[in-house]
């Protein structure tokens, strides 16, 4: 049974970093490709990162586009989504997902078959 876990969440200031880890179990790791996205308080779900399986192909949506960069260890099981220059509207949270993908990345939510919990994330004015 695949298991995804995020650790790493917290408050932070404005201008802060965090980084969020996923740590992932009961799947080829190496198979999927990984995400990260995002639900701030009365918001809708929202893509954020996207890494192929090999970790050779990353995607972000516009709102975190050089800011935000995600990684994965295919060796430890764990994706990485390092946060930096965090803005109040950063504050959401944040979910990994995980999508039977080979070479290829997706953004909507529907195309990952796996979800964890979710870690918060609230960034102070």
């Amino acid at each position: 049974q695949a298991r995804l876990v995020e650790s790493g969440g917290g408050l932070v200031q404005a201008g802060g970093s965090l980084r969020l880890s996923c740590a992932v179990s009961g799947l080829t790791f190496s198979n999927y490709a990984m995400g990260w996205f995002r639900q701030g308080p009365g918001k809708e779900s929202e893509f954020a990162a996207t890494i192929t399986n090999s970790g050779g192909t990353t995607h972000y949506a516009d709102s975190v586009k050089g800011r935000f960069t995600i990684s994965r260890d295919n060796a430890k099981n764990t994706v990485y989504l390092e946060m930096n220059s965090l803005r109040p509207e950063d504050s959401a949270v944040y979910f990994c997902a995980a999508d039977w993908n080979l070479g290829g990345w997706h953004t909507a939510r529907h195309e990952y078959e796996y979800w964890g919990q979710g870690t918060q994330v609230t960034v102070s004015s």
